[in-house]
């Protein structure tokens, strides 16, 4: 390594007379001092002679740390210097590079010395350490192509600089906590070369910075540190508190991390690889994604137009999309009319409920919508309260795996013809139908029933409909729990009582605690080309258990215990079931029945019991009730062992123990949790909470999953999203003001059996929320072309309006940096 001299006594900027010692201690603490500058200087309107190659540096690579201070030199200078030294020697003999070390900004003015750098680190302890004209030498670097790493104070470095401002990324709030702690930093990038190897969650200690103002959104960020696991002080950003982020910046490329703010960073083997990886970015050694999270780079477009008056030409009551591998989408209408028609709600009357099921289709090639088919529906009975409104109706898509060829649709719904209007009864259904390919009309005569269940329509609510395949040609079904939320008061839904001639409508243990009915279940079955169809191995019963005399399983269920599963989602690529559902009503917690309602995602890799009405969250248990009061409580339930007593269940008493979720949250937050006594019942108190998941809130609150993606590298596709996001779980909500619409990671280790997500971000810029944007998330999928297409409901219930649509969010980023052309090794890349 070469290290050139200091020089302690050159000009700074004409600052020494004008600008007193303690404005100048203020503005390397991070506070707005420009004020006190006497004469500001423009430096972009300053001219510079320095004549740079395009791009700097070369072959032989070269790294300049540069380490002048304002004041004392930091203590972690000479580490920093030994550590990048010690990468540059170390490792692949492609990775390497030489290392000069100096604090005389003279070098920013000299062309010929400063082209020789491929990246200049900035080790700098904060503070005015460049004159305007050393600036613009910088600034010339990197519009010549340089690479640029900022360590930690270096965001404290040229304080008046707004060029520098965009530089770094972010500024550090004045009452930054000074004091080491041990945080866990999640790394949200597992594909820049920054942070590739290091682990999902980073268990370190450091000095965290504080953000004036957050940079997420316009910088890449590649890694977050988790405020949870340390005490950020007044100044805290909350559960989007950025540590590492990138970016294309003015021609070059700018990494920056506020990590390396003690000695001991240095010596972090996990801490050298992350500026192993930023410095082989920044020094053109390899590429890398830094614009995948940036938001101007996303176009979001609606791509269908509002009905005509009186019509629903182009799109219905918003329930559901499927995209065709040719990219045509399809997507169907639950059962509400047009607001200017009547509903019938006597049951008197034999149109009770009825309304049109629609079915769309967009083509992206022409850009026009064409009607495909209607069905006739119980689905269309309006507003009201519980004993009125109905859910039913047209409520989930898929297409065959062989959809190309022979033209299948499956469609769930509830046929009007089929309703007991004495008992208040009705049949749900999965069906086959054919699409004609060439006019994009199905043929609803060549209907084949493959499945159909009873499902009361006395009260509603809670119909699920979600579909999806596996790779092994498996349909999963979402089915809801079929029950009223009214008469529980909001907790568990497991009130024997209310009944329509003998049939519960308000005790979820009858249909999603029960191992013999079909509703508040994820079923699993083979479809068969002749219409049948035929159960994998692997569900959570065979039908045929001889246990407790026989006859109490149905062997479609895969997963039982969930309450409102409207979507779901396959990753094929692992073959995990991603659900989320719609949890009950109570806006807080009690001591006396449980938790409050909380809403819930789950990543689940093998056939389960996932909870309701008995548990929720991460096993957190309701209060039983039963006749003759169910007024009063009684036991709590083991989540571990859990049993039906309902005098209306038909199954199994004793039922498979409880696994715990993957996301869950409530009007006070995400991943609500509480102190445990000696037999695991949590406290429910509020003042006890704490929260698991800050990134999540609900209130108003409906959970809408979303798909894992997946990036095809042989698309050659301008709109498909980037690679960065590949294997991340898109998790929403029908609501956009705090609820979650994230893109989340989850540990393989852990995942599918309770292990939380290990990282969010947010997705509301990209997918843009508010009037205008995409405020009520019905249903999200990616394209074969890797686009995003969204349903955005409406703004009325049980109707469309003006507002419902289908989107499509595209990517217009371009390819990672540098061009492979400008590649220092051409051998290097990665």
């Amino acid at each position: 390594m070469q290290r050139t001299p200091h020089h302690r006594s050159r000009s700074r900027r004409g600052l020494a007379a004008a600008v007193a010692a303690g404005a100048l201690t203020v503005s390397l603490l991070g506070q707005n001092a420009a004020d006190a500058r006497p004469h500001p200087v423009d430096t972009q309107s300053m001219a510079t002679t320095l004549s740079l190659p395009s791009p700097p540096g070369g072959a032989n690579v070269k790294v300049l740390v540069f380490h002048a201070s304002a004041t004392d030199e930091s203590p972690t200078v000479d580490a920093g210097i030994a550590a990048i030294e010690k990468i540059g020697l170390t490792g692949p003999e492609a990775g390497r590079f030489r290392t000069v070390a100096t604090d005389d900004p003279a070098v920013f003015t000299n062309g010929k010395q400063l082209g020789k750098y491929n990246a200049v680190v900035f080790l700098t302890g904060g503070g005015d350490v460049l004159d305007p004209e050393q600036e613009a030498g910088l600034e010339a670097y990197m519009e010549a192509g340089g690479g640029f790493l900022g360590i930690h104070d270096a965001a404290r470095t040229e304080p008046y600089s707004d060029w520098f401002t965009g530089l770094v990324g972010a500024r550090p709030a004045a009452d930054s906590p000074s004091a080491v702690q041990r945080a866990t930093v999640e790394i949200g990038d597992r594909q820049h070369p920054a942070t590739k190897n290091l682990p999902l969650e980073w268990k370190r200690p450091d000095r965290w910075l504080n953000w004036t103002k957050n940079p997420s959104g316009d910088v890449h960020t590649v890694a977050r540190v988790r405020e949870i696991t340390y005490k950020p002080g007044a100044s805290a950003n909350g559960w989007d508190h950025p540590v590492s982020w990138c970016r294309d910046y003015d021609g070059g490329r700018s990494f920056y991390t506020a990590m390396g703010g003690t000695v001991d960073s240095f010596a972090e083997t996990d801490f050298r690889d992350h500026l192993r990886g930023a410095l082989a970015w920044t020094t053109r050694i390899s590429r890398a994604d830094c614009k995948a999270t940036i938001t101007s780079n996303y176009k979001a477009e609606r791509v269908t137009q509002p009905n005509q008056p009186g019509q629903n030409d182009q799109i219905g009551e918003p329930h559901g999309l499927v995209v065709a591998p040719d990219g045509r989408v399809l997507y169907i209408g639950r059962g509400g009319a047009d607001s200017s028609k009547p509903v019938v709600t006597d049951w008197n009357d034999p149109n009770i409920g009825k309304g049109l099921g629609q079915i769309h289709v967009y083509d992206p090639k022409t850009k026009k919508v064409t009607l495909a088919g209607e069905l006739t529906v119980f689905g269309n009975k309006g507003g009201g309260d519980e004993l009125v409104k109905v859910e039913e109706g047209l409520l989930g898509i898929e297409l065959d795996p062989d959809f190309e060829t022979n033209g299948w649709v499956y469609l769930h719904y509830t046929p009007h013809s089929k309703i007991d209007r004495d008992k208040q009864m009705a049949v749900r259904q999965v069906s086959r139908f054919t699409l004609d390919l060439a006019t994009n009309k199905l043929d609803l005569s060549s209907e084949k029933v493959l499945l159909h269940w009873p499902v009361q329509i006395h009260s509603c609510c809670h119909a699920g409909g979600g579909m999806a395949w596996d790779s092994k040609g498996n349909l999963y079904i979402a089915t809801g729990d079929n029950n009223s939320s009214g008469f529980s008061d909001g907790y568990s839904g497991n009130n024997p009582a209310p009944n329509y001639k003998g049939v519960s409508f308000a005790d979820a243990r009858r249909t999603a605690g029960n191992t013999n009915n079909l509703n508040g279940k994820i079923l699993r079955i083979h479809p068969e080309d002749d219409g049948t169809y035929t159960l994998p191995e692997g569900n959570l019963f065979t039908g045929k258990e001889p246990d407790e005399g026989g006859g109490k399983t149905r062997g479609e269920i895969y997963v039982m215990g969930v309450r409102n599963p409207a979507r779901i989602s396959v990753d094929k690529t692992t073959d995990t079931l991603y659900a989320g559902w719609v949890g009950p009503d109570a806006g807080a917690p009690s001591t006396t029945w449980g938790p409050a309602k909380y809403d819930t995602f789950a990543a689940i890799t093998k056939a389960g019991n996932h909870g309701w009405p008995y548990c929720m969250g991460n096993k957190q248990p309701y209060r039983d009730r039963n006749l003759p009061d169910p007024s009063k409580p009684l036991g709590w339930y083991d989540c571990d062992h859990p049993r039906n007593e309902s005098p209306n269940n038909d199954g199994l008493v004793n039922l498979p123990p409880i696994t715990s979720n993957t996301i869950w949250y409530s009007p006070q937050g995400g991943g609500v949790d509480y102190p445990r006594d000696a037999n695991g019942i949590p406290s429910y108190k509020v003042a006890e909470q704490k929260q698991l998941l800050p990134w999540l809130k609900g209130g108003g609150q409906a959970t809408m999953n979303g798909p894992v993606y997946r990036y095809d590298a042989a698309s050659t596709s301008a709109d498909k999203w980037p690679s960065y996001w590949d294997g991340k779980w898109f998790v929403g909500d029908f609501y956009d003001d705090t609820q979650p619409r994230h893109a989340v990671l989850t540990d393989p280790k852990t995942v599918g059996k309770g292990g939380l997500p290990t990282h969010a971000e947010s997705l509301k810029k990209i997918i843009p929320v508010g009037a205008d944007g995409i405020r009520n998330l019905m249903d999200w999928k990616f394209a074969p072309d890797g686009s995003l297409y969204v349903l955005d409901y409406g703004r009325g219930f049980f109707t469309s309006d003006s507002k419902s649509a289908l989107w499509r969010v595209t990517y217009k980023g371009g390819e990672p940096t540098p061009a492979a052309s400008d590649l220092a090794r051409k051998a290097a890349v990665q």
